[in-house]
């Protein structure tokens, strides 16, 4: 006899092949194709972002290639230090902003710092490498907000360790101290979270990125304010884990300790009296103070500049005039004259 039950399973496995196979003629070729980019996207910015993390596990020298500055000075170059939450890109940005002041006296060099977090010793070993790999012999160190700290402390390293002597230090807004960060509430808070040993997860970070930036929404316009929270979302941000040392490394800083440690070195600060992230007047008088024998001018100001604090990737029209004014005038050409330039 004929298995009437066994006909029947296969009947209805037939009619369920056959409904899925109506459903499959329904399912549009457009929404197949979106579908298959929205995973070929995700999948390629996985990529991206662990690539990036990777490489920026170690602290990197970042350079902008310049003939002019390779021809007229093959020996000599300038080296960035990035200020809190600057990123690697925002890093080459302020650099090629500024490219038409800068390379009237060096190559255009930048220090990337690693997403593991702020090391002064490996950022001194790179910057050592780059000098001798490239045969330098004249440093300019351009301390762009907090990474004036970091440049002042690399300098006074690369003399004691190395017997290497940097030219000039530009101090661009740079506190002296922690005392000099007017918002002392979430600044205190974020060092102690990390000296607890808590990591800000992205979720919370964006939050805070953006509440940071509202802030001081008098310094920025509301394009500004998007732009910065987004970058600091994206996966070419510095880690939370840096930001976090930065941090730590701003409220421990003690300037005293530098003091008299830079040889001939010569140092200029900069800045703007609207500044309303580090208080211009203080931080300006206790650099000028702790380091006289080294600071040949503290009275160049950045007004106009928007954000008021440490912009010249946003504002290089305000900033290339003072640079090139100062390096007329502590650095003038072998030709004479200061005005007169290699070009």
């Amino acid at each position: 006899m004929p298995d009437f039950e066994n006909v029947g399973g296969a009947g209805d496995a037939d009619a369920r092949v056959l409904r899925h196979a109506a459903e499959l003629t329904r399912f549009s070729r457009r929404g197949f194709l979106i579908g298959t980019g929205a995973a070929a996207v995700l999948a390629a910015d996985m990529l991206f972002t662990r690539r990036v993390q990777a490489e920026r596990r170690v602290h990197k020298i970042l350079t902008v290639p310049d003939e002019t500055a390779e021809k007229y000075f093959p020996h000599a170059s300038w080296f960035l230090f990035p200020g809190y939450k600057t990123s690697w890109e925002e890093a080459l940005w302020i650099l090629n902003a500024l490219r038409g002041a800068l390379n009237k006296r060096g190559q255009l060099a930048a220090v990337g710092y690693s997403n593991v977090g702020l090391d002064i010793d490996e950022i001194v070993i790179a910057v050592v490498e780059h000098a001798r790999a490239h045969q330098l012999d004249q440093l300019y160190f351009y301390g762009h907000s907090f990474g004036g700290m970091v440049a002042t402390q690399v300098a006074a390293r690369l003399r004691e360790l190395h017997g290497i002597e940097v030219a000039f230090i530009l101090l661009d807004s740079s506190p002296y101290s922690k005392y000099d960060v007017l918002d002392q509430s979430w600044f205190e808070g974020v060092v102690f979270l990390y000296e607890s040993g808590f990591r800000f997860p992205t979720v919370v970070r964006g939050g805070y990125e953006l509440g940071e930036r509202m802030l001081h929404k008098d310094e920025r316009s509301w394009g500004q304010i998007l732009d910065q929270t987004l970058e600091q979302l994206s996966p070419i941000a510095p880690s939370s884990v840096l930001i976090q040392s930065e941090s730590a490394y701003i409220y421990h800083f003690d300037a005293t300790r530098f003091a008299g440690k830079l040889g001939g070195t010569k140092m200029a600060f900069i800045g703007n009296p609207r500044d309303q992230t580090v208080d211009y007047g203080t931080a300006r008088d206790s650099w000028s103070l702790t380091f006289k024998d080294n600071m040949a001018s503290d009275s160049q100001r950045t007004d106009g500049a928007r954000p008021a604090h440490a912009s010249p990737g946003w504002s290089p029209f305000v900033y290339r005039p003072v640079i090139e004014g100062l390096e007329d005038e502590l650095f003038p050409l072998p030709s004479g004259g200061g005005k007169k330039t290699a070009f």
